[in-house]
């Protein structure tokens, strides 16, 4: 067996494009993340102030500006947000796919390439994250683009302006989301493969003159974001630019780590991330670990370099506290890598194709029952997600459908295939799920889960000339919003917004309303002249004309879980 489709990188791009772009332009921004960073990419675009992002009327110091700066750049190129903002994403799963496959073919030869880049394209998070406006799929491009150089130079080297190269990506990576130093890891079992006895590596231990490049590239890599916002800080004696760069270079760096304040999982959370978002390639490990544990005793330095960046990768995220599913992201490219020279073996056992058909099977029955259930037999369920959503009923149709239709495909391709050609089967259903995504349920969600149907509600209801404010707003209110609005900060307590919200509505109470999470009404609103707008996000929102806000009042809150709130 050759593999599971005829078909070489070209080929194999142009596929993923069009898988991982179908959808492209159909929906807005939404949570989590992407509406901020969208925010932040459309004030700079708007303002021309690149350095410092803002969400609303504060500093956002939460993550630095390189991708926004990604996104703003597409939009300069599009002048369409709708399609700007994922086209980062989706050039850097391009980007990835194109280096798996050629540090596949560097390692193990072109036969192995292919298998390891559609082995990638089949995981669920990797086009999951593909399809996301996140800033993870751009950092595992950085990471990938990292080990490419760092294993040109150490497995097959010497190659000086590759392990340059590979510094500069970290260092990049670096200043695009704080972990992307993590490739730099790789040298501890580089160089341990150093000793004697150790075969299929070609590169020199870690020291001369040239090896100073490296870190040098490094922080080259990271003076791309460090030395315009460190210029624009110290140059300036704004005491808010000077909390700016205190919070995003240590809170958000080393205190986020070491003590992390939300996001808190158990040690062996990444397990469970493991089975479920890197599926179906973890239905391989019964299979996978064996036979690289005989090569580790064969002593491969090229799978011990793989495998145990990867080992460090999950050690390192295991330690801290807090975890969220997308950290360790970057190490399943190399894991594509290493699994690559087996997965042809492997795909003739009968076992193997009966597992990978089983998950298919499972996917398209579970599509299925969902679409046809809320269409034709028991619909309280769809009801009950229409309510919690608010999806209004064509929505709703539309979703069930395309559901039935991704069900009814699987169990076609899995029929076509039987059992004889699994891997092609299973990359066409992993094309299936991604078209469905992107043209139908994705499309069908948006309204609701962007916001942009109850913002429309209270534009509509406050009539053109209306002035709006926003209170515990999140992001995707104020990207959607139909008019300038006025924000009394994001991060700050509730009650201090409450205090310059009040005196904003009494300046001119008959022409201006605050938008408001239901939450935060609190004691200081007449309630019968208050109107509730609608649900999104599973969340309730009110509008509060200027004359329902009783005189005087400061409402007291308990306090609100410090730290970026990154999903509603």
């Amino acid at each position: 067996m050759s593999h599971p489709l005829p078909i070489r990188l070209p080929g194999l791009l142009l596929l993923a494009l069009l898988v991982l772009g179908a959808g492209l332009g159909l929906r807005d921004p939404s949570p989590p993340d992407e509406p901020r960073f969208v925010l932040a990419a459309r004030h700079m675009v708007e303002s021309g102030q690149w350095v410092i992002p803002h969400r609303g009327s504060e500093l956002y110091a939460h993550k630095p500006a390189t991708f926004m700066w990604l996104q703003a750049a597409a939009y300069l190129l599009v002048h369409d947000w709708r399609v700007a903002f994922l086209l980062p994403s989706l050039l850097a799963a391009l980007g990835t796919l194109w280096l798996t496959h050629d540090l596949t073919r560097r390692l193990y030869g072109r036969r192995a390439a292919i298998w390891a880049a559609l082995g990638l394209l089949v995981v669920l998070q990797f086009g999951l994250q593909a399809k996301r406006a996140q800033i993870d799929m751009v950092l595992v491009f950085l990471t990938t683009l990292s080990m490419w150089g760092l294993l040109r130079h150490l497995l097959r080297g010497p190659d000086w302006p590759a392990l340059w190269l590979g510094g500069f990506a970290a260092g990049l990576g670096t200043v695009t989301k704080g972990v992307g130093f993590l490739p730099l890891l790789a040298l501890i079992p580089a160089i341990w493969t150093m000793r004697d006895g150790w075969h299929g590596g070609a590169g020199s231990r870690p020291s001369g003159a040239r090896w100073w490049g490296l870190p040098l590239a490094f922080v080259l890599g990271t003076a791309v974001w460090l030395a315009p916002m460190l210029t624009v800080v110290l140059t300036s004696d704004d005491p808010a630019l000077h909390a700016y760069a205190r919070e995003i270079l240590l809170r958000q760096t080393g205190e986020r780590y070491a003590n992390a304040w939300h996001h808190i999982q158990p040690p062996w959370y990444y397990l469970q991330v493991i089975f479920t978002l890197w599926l179906p390639g973890a239905l391989l490990l019964p299979w996978l670990l064996p036979a690289w544990w005989r090569r580790l005793r064969r002593r491969d330095a090229r799978l011990l370099v793989l495998l145990g960046w990867a080992v460090l990768v999950l050690a390192f995220f295991s330690a801290s506290p807090g975890k969220r599913e997308v950290y360790i992201f970057p190490a399943l490219p190399l894991l594509c890598v290493a699994a690559a020279p087996l997965l042809p073996g492997l795909m003739r056992r009968r076992g193997v194709r009966l597992t990978l058909a089983g998950y298919a099977l499972l996917l398209s029955l579970t599509a299925l029952a969902l679409g046809a259930s809320g269409l034709l037999a028991d619909p309280r369920w769809a009801q009950r997600l229409a309510e919690e959503r608010a999806l209004d009923a064509e929505a709703l149709r539309m979703l069930l459908l395309w559901l039935l239709a991704l069900g009814v495909g699987g169990l076609v391709l899995l029929g076509w295939s039987r059992l004889r050609r699994t891997g092609t089967a299973l990359v066409l259903f992993t094309a299936l799920l991604w078209v469905v995504y992107g043209l139908g349920l994705a499309p069908a969600l948006d309204a609701s889960s962007s916001a942009r149907a109850l913002m429309q509600r209270v534009g509509e209801r406050i009539g053109p000339e209306a002035e709006l404010g926003l209170l515990a707003w999140r992001e995707q209110h104020l990207l959607q919003a139909d008019r300038p609005a006025r924000d009394f900060g994001f991060e700050r307590p509730w009650e201090d917004q409450w205090h310059d919200a009040a005196r904003w509505l009494g300046e001119q109470p008959q022409r201006r309303w605050l938008f408001v999470l239901d939450e935060a009404l609190g004691d200081c609103v007449d309630r019968q002249r208050a109107e509730f707008i609608g649900r999104s996000n599973r969340r309730d929102w009110w509008l509060v004309p200027g004359d329902a806000v009783v005189p005087d009042c400061r409402p007291g809150f308990a306090p609100r879980p410090q730290g970026d709130a990154s999903r509603d």
